[in-house]
């Protein structure tokens, strides 16, 4: 990316959004993990499917603040991660939503809470001003 597109006031303002949104799809994916794990022994709450999906979450959320750190200082490989685990984790969330009886009630509201905060970042990650920004590298 060139410096003036870095510098651009809607770009920036663009990664700042996405930081923040994608600090706190991990900063709610970490706290469920954290609740999971004190609840473990609560089998009738925490199934293993919870355990290895707020586990997936958790890991990918972080792996997502440094592609939005890096996608910020203008790595176009980083910008590319971003889009592509926002867009497939959003399609992961709709589907644990979606599906009936497979998780329990409480992670399909919090992956629903995940949802909204991923489909902000897809919409600014997808938007033509950062797509173009990106493009002129």
């Amino acid at each position: 990316m060139s410096e003036p597109a870095l510098s651009h006031p809607h770009i920036r303002k663009a990664f700042r959004s996405t930081k923040l949104l994608v600090s706190a799809y991990a900063g709610l994916s970490v706290l469920t993990l954290a609740t999971v794990i004190l609840l473990r022994d609560h089998h009738e709450v925490v199934t293993d499917a919870v355990r290895v999906r707020t586990t997936i979450v958790a890991v990918t959320s972080l792996l997502m603040i440094s592609f939005a750190a890096r996608t910020a200082r203008g790595h176009s490989r980083s910008y590319l991660r971003l889009r592509i685990a926002s867009a497939v984790m959003l399609v992961a969330i709709a589907v644990i939503v979606a599906l009936p009886g497979a998780f329990p009630a409480w992670l399909k509201v919090e992956q629903g809470l995940c949802g909204v905060l991923l489909l902000r970042v897809v919409l600014i990650v997808n938007g033509k001003r950062m797509r173009s920004a990106f493009a002129a590298r």
